[in-house]
């Protein structure tokens, strides 16, 4: 949902996004391009090629000390003592209740340095929840505004970065990570090159200082100008992640949904020790979800969008869509909706309805990936 023009924050490219003409929208509290040329021409060059996302309204928080990987675990369903310097994992942070307060991505920078990072709209509730758990005196450090986040993903992004960088990008695999602090990475201050995204496509996040972003956004996109490197907008970051079947908080993930019922029990480690939220995901993973979060696609013309209406094949209301879009890949309407756990609306292939005010559409449960065959 946009947000007010009323004090937007902007990131360290905002100027350059309104020079390239992007179209701009608030979100997660930030002016934010949604599109430069078109999310169509956009999306396909990040399937087909590469395509440059400014993601600097996401938070960073560095969590130092002795105590950094206690109060991690205490607080991230995931198990981080598993991880090594250079690894990061995906996670999420509940409630005691079991809802989801964030997902978020954490970074093994040494065994007593971590990088947590989180979702714009939610930095600040999450800060404060980590400083609410911090009883031992971790060191919390909010980087987020000196901190800049690049996306540069596509089949052919790893070839657009590797000229910039001494060793080859072949060799990090995914969801691990390089540093570069010696300015080797484009002459920044300091770097880290991270293998993941959001698009479901080969691709890497570049974290870097907040006054270098400039000049690294001009030297990737002029180095992939001839290889399909197109500027990408939030547009067809949406469209992208949706596709590749990827929730997103206050959509598919809120304080009031749990990992289980969102497809994502496998983030929960129930055996790597206590944590906030233990005792009540226990407890819905063995009677399991009441309900659980499928996604569909389109088999009549017509375009899914949040809170439309989910039905059964009669015309029985059993849920709503938590995010629908028109897949630019399928040329059909798919998304993401919450239904009743029973195998007669899970169970892909079974048919069910979407309902706006306007009209209803015919569609079919199935497990994304949706744009793969």
């Amino acid at each position: 949902m946009a947000d007010s023009a009323d004090s937007l924050k902007t990131t360290p490219l905002h100027a350059i996004h309104k020079d390239m003409g992007a179209r701009m929208m608030g979100f997660g509290g930030f002016d934010m391009p949604v599109q430069y040329s078109s999310i169509m021409e956009e999306h396909m060059a990040v399937r087909e090629a590469a395509g440059l996302f400014d993601v600097s309204h996401m938070g960073e928080l560095l969590v130092e000390g002795t105590e950094a990987l206690p109060l991690i675990q205490r607080l991230i369903t995931n198990d981080a003592g598993t991880l090594s310097d250079g690894r990061a994992l995906y996670t999420v942070m509940c409630t005691p209740e079991g809802g989801i307060i964030d997902d978020m991505i954490v970074y093994r920078r040494a065994e007593d340095r971590y990088l947590l990072v989180l979702n714009a709209a939610n930095v600040e509730r999450d800060v404060e929840w980590i400083r609410e758990h911090n009883r031992d005196g971790a060191a919390l450090h909010d980087i987020s505004d000196d901190t800049a986040l690049l996306a540069l993903q596509g089949p052919r992004s790893l070839d657009i970065a590797q000229p910039f960088l001494e060793r080859d990008l072949n060799d990090l695999p995914f969801y691990h990570f390089w540093e570069a602090d010696d300015g080797s990475f484009l002459d920044c201050k300091a770097a880290v090159i991270s293998r993941t995204g959001y698009t479901g496509e080969t691709g890497l996040e570049l974290y870097v200082p907040a006054d270098d972003a400039p000049r690294v956004w001009r030297t990737l996109l002029e180095a992939g100008d001839d290889q399909g490197l197109l500027p990408a907008g939030l547009g067809a970051r949406d469209t992208l992640r949706l596709e590749t079947g990827l929730c997103l908080h206050g959509n598919d993930i809120t304080e009031q949904t749990n990992p289980y019922e969102a497809g994502l029990g496998w983030l929960v480690k129930l055996d790597k020790g206590d944590f906030v939220g233990r005792d009540a995901l226990e407890a819905i993973e063995r009677e399991g979800p009441e309900r659980m979060l499928i996604g569909f696609v389109g088999t009549e013309r017509g375009i899914p969008r949040h809170d439309h209406v989910l039905q059964s094949p009669d015309g029985e209301t059993i849920g709503v869509v938590t995010s629908g879009t028109q897949s630019p890949v399928l040329d059909v309407g798919i998304g993401l909706g919450y239904v009743p756990n029973e195998s007669r609306y899970t169970e892909p292939g079974r048919s069910l309805r979407i309902a706006s005010r306007r009209r209803t559409f015919e569609a079919t449960v199935a497990e994304p990936p949706f744009h793969e065959d």
